[in-house]
């Protein structure tokens, strides 16, 4: 497949990713207040990303490899399973992708009357934070660690459900259900980043307080990234 199109590849899939997982946070969560039964809450978003995962990994996974995550390729880089020449142009094409996405969510929440970005407060615009800016008030070192565990899972998952000697077919439902259980467990923490395609692509939109945060959601999951694709290419005697 041609470089060209596997960029578009992930492009798109990231562009899916944040458009439905960071669109079900802002305009579907909380749908007619706190309570409302058509609200998709807290569960909500956490599967919807792991749909979007799952839908775009069929879709385009034997296209790209479906990353639609800059910690992603870097993971399978040092795991073993990726080009390093590949690295720039995909994290590129992600954090593209994810930018539109943000800006058309932008464009459709603005539809409703009295739509408004509040940047001070925690997950305003789906972005992601840590202590005044993390959902449950959680810290720094709290935000930074979990995010490394979150991604470094991440990446065991990926890397073993696509293993040759995996069961064929099932890698998406494996990885999609992974993002799903991460977005569980780490929501009230930093509301869940692991990707900083999607952390980077709301910030802009979010306010300076997300932007002066954004650090961390570039370091820990690439951190995490490599400490999760180097452990399974151990685990895994570098089979493929």
């Amino acid at each position: 497949m041609s470089m060209g199109k596997r960029l578009a590849a992930e492009f798109l899939g990231t562009f899916w990713l944040v458009l439905g997982g960071c669109g079900s946070a802002v305009l579907a969560a909380k749908f007619g207040g706190d309570g409302n039964p058509l609200g998709i809450g807290f569960h909500g978003v956490a599967l919807a990303f792991g749909l979007t995962v799952l839908t775009g990994a069929y879709a385009f996974g034997h296209i790209s490899g479906a990353h639609f995550n800059p910690a992603v390729s870097l993971g399978l880089w040092a795991g073993g399973r990726f080009a390093g020449k590949d690295l720039v142009p995909y994290i590129v094409a992600q954090v593209l992708g994810g930018i539109l996405a943000a800006f058309i969510l932008l464009q459709i929440a603005q539809g409703q009357a009295g739509f408004a970005i509040d940047g001070s407060q925690a997950g305003a615009f789906a972005s992601n934070g840590y202590g005044a800016l993390s959902p449950g008030g959680y810290s720094v070192a709290a935000a930074f660690l979990c995010e490394v565990v979150m991604t470094a899972m991440f990446l065991v998952v990926i890397m073993g459900s696509t293993h040759g000697n995996a069961p064929t077919g099932f890698a998406p439902i494996a990885i999609g259900l992974a993002l799903t259980l991460i977005h569980l467990i780490s929501i009230p923490v930093t509301n869940t980043s692991v990707n900083p395609a999607r952390s980077t692509a709301v910030a802009l939109f979010a306010g300076p307080g997300a932007i002066g945060q954004l650090w961390l959601f570039w370091v820990a999951p690439f951190l995490g990234a490599l400490i999760g694709g180097l452990a399974y290419k151990w685990i895994g005697n570098g089979q493929r």
